[in-house]
């Protein structure tokens, strides 16, 4: 296993484990036994960075993290996040400071820790200026209950104000082959202040794994139900960048999902994705993909198609992308 530092000394196995869909997002629950299992599997195979949300469940997840790592805890980084009413991210953001306390307190008890190692806002609360969230977080710091500072989904003015009040270990948000907007402004500021980056949905909701296509159903608690790339004329459009994908795993010996990590690597030293998924297997084909590496001239070859390959849809229904990027 490689290994990649987040900000200036967090340092994780280059690849993570996303442990959301285990509890929360897409469909059912698995077994708690087997989601133990799943975990212990994942951090027998190298990697050391596991991401979890109070949200995920709600709590159900973290409660997972928790138990499946304690054996090994000393040995892992463990993510979480705070920043919805009572946990639910149906409700409204809620990033006061006394619920960034309690919701750490909590978080420690169901994690079964002392310290959160990685302490993100999830979504930027626009009722609570950002200097109290990230002073917040600070003093949790210096108490020695969260070790480092992490913002998901935030956009440019709100990294610079948080990073001005507390450091900023790292930025978690949407970014894959099918999402490539952080590139525009929040890949240079990063590299401005030595941020991290953490992509989530690296395999696009599992659609870049080539195993979706427009056919596809979903269960009825699945996200991607409401997501508009998704719709099913939405698939068929976007299965030419699966179907590229597809051409070049031959070529390198790999799978559609493992090219598509591949590339995140090489796009910048400081990007660290989180694929999660609910299957043995396909944990070790993502795990497997720090073994594909890929060439200058084929990143090369892969702009050139890309650039004749429009995605369809957007990739978050209207409500909840008016959250993102303030």
């Amino acid at each position: 296993m490689d290994y990649r530092v987040l900000g200036n000394d967090l340092t994780v196995s280059s690849i993570g484990y996303g442990c959301m869909g285990l509890s929360f997002g897409y469909g059912p629950a698995t077994d708690k036994n087997y989601g133990i299992r799943l975990i212990r599997e994942a951090y027998e195979q190298g990697v050391t960075f596991f991401d979890t949300a109070e949200v995920y469940g709600p709590f159900d997840n973290e409660k997972l993290v928790g138990e499946a790592l304690e054996p090994i805890r000393d040995n892992v980084v463990i993510a979480t996040k705070f920043g919805f009413k009572d946990g639910d991210s149906k409700k409204e953001q809620d990033s006061r400071p006394e619920t960034i306390r309690k919701v750490a307190e909590a978080s420690l008890k169901r994690l079964r820790t002392d310290v959160i190692d990685l302490f993100y806002q999830h979504r930027v609360d626009p009722q609570v200026p950002m200097e109290d969230v990230a002073g917040t977080v600070k003093d949790l710091i210096k108490e020695g209950k969260v070790k480092h500072f992490g913002l998901s989904e935030a956009g440019v003015e709100s990294i610079r104000r948080a990073y001005a009040e507390q450091p900023v270990t790292a930025l978690q948000s949407e970014y894959s082959l099918w999402w490539r907007e952080p590139e525009k402004e929040i890949f240079p500021l990063l590299e401005e202040l030595g941020i991290g980056f953490v992509p989530f949905s690296p395999l696009g909701k599992g659609f870049l794994t080539g195993k979706i296509d427009a056919d596809t159903t979903f269960s009825e608690n699945d996200f991607r139900n409401i997501v508009p790339r998704f719709t099913e004329e939405n698939r068929k459009a976007n299965q030419k960048l699966v179907d590229l994908l597809g051409e070049i795993a031959l070529e390198k010996g790999g799978t559609p999902a493992q090219i598509a990590l591949a590339w995140i690597w090489a796009q910048r030293p400081y990007l660290v994705p989180i694929p999660g998924t609910t299957k043995s297997h396909r944990l070790k084909e993502n795990i497997g993909a720090v073994d594909i590496h890929l060439t200058p001239a084929d990143l090369l070859k892969m702009e050139e198609a890309l650039a004749g390959i429009e995605i369809k849809g957007d990739r978050y229904p209207k409500k909840l992308q008016q959250r993102v990027g303030n």
